[in-house]
């Protein structure tokens, strides 16, 4: 048990690590899901995936699709170790009886994806701004009747810019707008994923008590996230509407949760909840593929290995 509570570090190196390659390999991929999920009825630029992908390629360039990655980057290290470290703490914790249930799996998922949301809404907030802005940018120069009258075109902001403009007008709370739909998203996303992906990756243990091969925690890592991920996706598109600050005239603004979800409902029906959903899905597999490979092949361990230890 005194290892467990040791590889903490590790186990943080390992969320960190795991988490820049992912999103560096599947960004441009969420870039077209934020953008698909924003689009309404009147206003509607992109077909599919693809056709976001080759839009922005021809308007902003090949790194137009990396709009919002550095702030993805740098907070996607802490977001995932956070994740993967909190749901091992509360494992620990939880089966100290030794015996690890499905509902204490499901809670210590719950405890993890309640302690990522401290980094992942203003990660998100600030992220969605910039991956949205080439749509707002593309939407006055292909549908200028969907802006309003005399708006002017300005520059987009850098992720610093957001943040300071954030602070001054609204405080921290700014930063954490959409909160509670990031709660409603997360918590349940990591309840349906650790248990699964945990019993997914028990069948190919070598033996009882040994490690899977790293391939099976791959695939089990692909599949429990993107099952995870269609199915929370309801919730991510009201905290994407929730969390975009900038909008065309013709599109819909919301007050809460409740009234995302009534307007939502009233003017697009309900296929809009899945907008993005084939995206979002195409996002998590590789990337909780790859968390869980780096996770399990010990990197962090290794890195750490080489640190001075102790003398008692």
């Amino acid at each position: 048990m005194a290892d467990k509570q040791i590889s903490l570090p590790a186990k943080l190196i390992n969320g960190g690590i795991a988490g820049l390659i992912g999103v560096t390999c599947v960004f441009p991929i969420d870039l077209a899901k934020t953008r698909l999920q924003n689009q309404q009825n009147g206003s509607r630029l992109y077909t599919s995936m693809s056709d976001c992908l080759i839009k922005t390629i021809r308007s902003e360039g090949y790194f137009g699709m990396y709009r919002g990655a550095a702030v993805n980057l740098t907070l996607v290290t802490p977001e995932k170790a956070i994740k993967l470290a909190a749901n091992d703490f509360f494992r620990h914790h939880l089966s100290k009886d030794g015996k690890l249930t499905l509902v204490k799996e499901m809670l210590a998922g719950c405890g993890a994806g309640t302690c990522q949301v401290i980094v992942t809404t203003p990660m998100e907030m600030l992220k969605i701004q910039l991956q949205d802005a080439g749509r707002i940018a593309a939407q006055r120069k292909l549908m200028p009747e969907t802006v309003a009258a005399g708006t002017v075109e300005t520059k987009s902001p850098t992720a610093m810019q957001l943040t300071r403009q954030l602070l001054r007008e609204k405080g921290i709370a700014g930063l954490y707008k959409g909160l509670g739909a990031t709660l409603l998203r997360d918590v349940p996303f990591s309840i349906i994923y650790f248990p699964l992906f945990a019993n997914l990756n028990n069948l190919g243990k070598r033996g009882v008590e040994g490690p899977a091969p790293f391939y099976v925690s791959f695939v089990s890592g692909c599949l429990a996230g993107s099952t995870a991920a269609v199915a929370v996706n309801p919730v991510d598109v009201i905290k994407t509407r929730l969390q975009s600050l900038n909008r065309g005239s013709t599109e819909d603004t919301y007050s809460g949760v409740g009234d995302c979800i009534r307007k939502i409902m009233r003017n697009e029906g309900p296929s809009a909840f899945l907008k993005g959903a084939y995206c979002r899905a195409l996002v998590i597999a590789p990337l909780f593929g790859i968390a869980q490979v780096v996770y399990f092949l010990g990197v962090g361990e290794f890195i750490l290995s080489f640190l001075p230890k102790k003398q008692n």
